[in-house]
């Protein structure tokens, strides 16, 4: 299989569902930042040593369920193909509030801004969460402009993005 298709050398690309967008379509936008922010998480993941290794769990949960975001935002919502995503759950959200509760029991109180850097793995950190903001508003646009997703499922893609950015 080679990893060029040529497809999209006019500028569009396909949609999981089949049909075939501009590659700044709103759509592309949204899916490509959060894609973008997978790519981040996994650097991040890979950066985390020491005592810090036992979040890289929660980083592979989060990335799986960015990666099932990813799918419904790729598939327009009045495609058939709707049938083969997965949900994003009331207990995916639980469980991101769980890992941030958890999370916010080992720092000291917050008194003013973070400014980013100081560790490796905090500036990439804080580079997942300003990507995941980003993703954020993205996401909200598109959802915004389209209709026709499950309100189930574009309620839980709000909720998951919104805790993520924090």
């Amino acid at each position: 299989m080679k990893i060029y298709t040529k497809t999209g050398d006019k500028g569009q690309t396909s949609l999981f569902s089949g049909e075939r967008v501009a590659k700044y379509d709103l759509r592309v936008n949204a899916y490509g930042t959060i894609d973008e922010l997978n790519s981040s998480l996994g650097v991040l993941a890979a950066h985390l040593d020491g005592a810090l290794k036992k979040y890289r769990t929660n980083i592979y949960q989060i990335q799986s369920i960015l990666f099932n975001i990813g799918s419904w935002l790729a598939t327009d919502p009045s495609s058939e193909r709707k049938s083969f995503l997965t949900e994003i759950s009331p207990d995916d959200i639980n469980q991101m509030e769980l890992a941030i509760d958890e999370m916010t029991k080992e720092l000291p109180e917050l008194t003013g801004f973070i400014l980013p850097g100081g560790h490796l793995s905090s500036g990439f950190a804080h580079l997942c969460r300003s990507i995941s903001r980003r993703a954020e508003r993205k996401v909200l646009l598109l959802l915004e402009e389209t209709q026709g997703y499950p309100l189930e499922i574009e309620a839980a893609i709000k909720k998951y993005l919104n805790r993520l950015s924090d």
